[in-house]
């Protein structure tokens, strides 16, 4: 019953299946694997993608010395855990104009722990 009213309440704030209550990390990190191939967790380390240490919270486009798109650029977003969840929903849709060509994760359970991956990894 807990569980219940726990994700109902994420659910009223918009958050949805983003309850850290939801989030399994091993399953983020296995959904991870589909950003690897762009993207590191390192800090500082550049792919094909920027890298991914810190993401939440941190600003769009913040990686000094990649060279992001001028919609990701202009976006103004922060990456907290509602607007990482609507651009892995997906990305081209999300911000129109970006160069990421992931089609997205569809499933909101994926998201939620993904973004609970990254947002502990190295901590």
């Amino acid at each position: 019953m807990r569980n219940v009213l726990l994700v109902a309440f994420g659910a009223a704030l918009g958050f949805g299946a983003l309850s850290a209550h939801a989030a399994d990390l091993a399953e983020g990190e296995k959904v991870f694997k589909k950003c690897r191939a762009c993207h590191a967790l390192e800090e500082g380390k550049k792919k094909v993608g920027p890298t991914l240490f810190g993401i939440v919270g941190a600003p769009a486009a913040g990686m000094k010395g990649f060279n992001y798109s001028a919609a990701m650029k202009n976006s103004g977003l922060t990456w907290d855990e509602a607007t990482l969840d609507s651009y892995l929903e997906n990305p081209r849709q999300f911000i129109k104009g970006n160069r990421m060509a992931f089609p997205g994760l569809k499933k909101p359970e994926d998201r939620a722990n993904v973004i609970a991956y990254m947002k502990g990894y190295g901590r």
